[in-house]
């Protein structure tokens, strides 16, 4: 069960924050694409989405090869408003930023069944 205090512990960390807001931008990605975006190795970012999924901040799928995530889709409502309160304060910021830019630009980015592009987390 998701707790304030393993949410805050778990998003205590810049990889996962990083993947966390990401995710909420683009709803769904695979791990290499958290890869290009954060300009970090697949071991290191499947040991920090093993964590978020593990916490149940975030969900998995697989297809074939591919492992995508996304926000967990039974996040209680008050961490729905934490993560969006959180991806507002730091709206702007220049890491954020500029992993969405390096996603955005991913050559040969693996296909994904939801579209891209900005969202609101879904109020329960």
């Amino acid at each position: 069960m998701l707790t304030p205090e393993i949410l805050m512990q778990t998003l205590v960390d810049e990889t996962r924050l990083r993947c966390v807001m990401l995710v909420m931008s683009e709803t769904e990605l695979c791990v290499c694409e958290f890869g290009y975006a954060l300009g970090e190795v697949q071991p290191k970012i499947s040991r920090h989405l093993g964590k978020l999924r593990e916490s149940k901040v975030m969900q998995d799928r697989r297809t074939g090869q591919w492992v995508h995530y996304r926000l967990h889709p039974e996040l209680p409502p008050w961490a729905k408003r934490m993560l969006e309160a959180v991806a507002q304060g730091l709206e702007g910021a220049e890491i954020y930023k500029g992993d969405l830019e390096r996603l955005r630009t991913m050559p040969d980015r693996p296909g994904r069944c939801f579209e891209s592009g900005s969202r609101e987390i879904e109020q329960a």
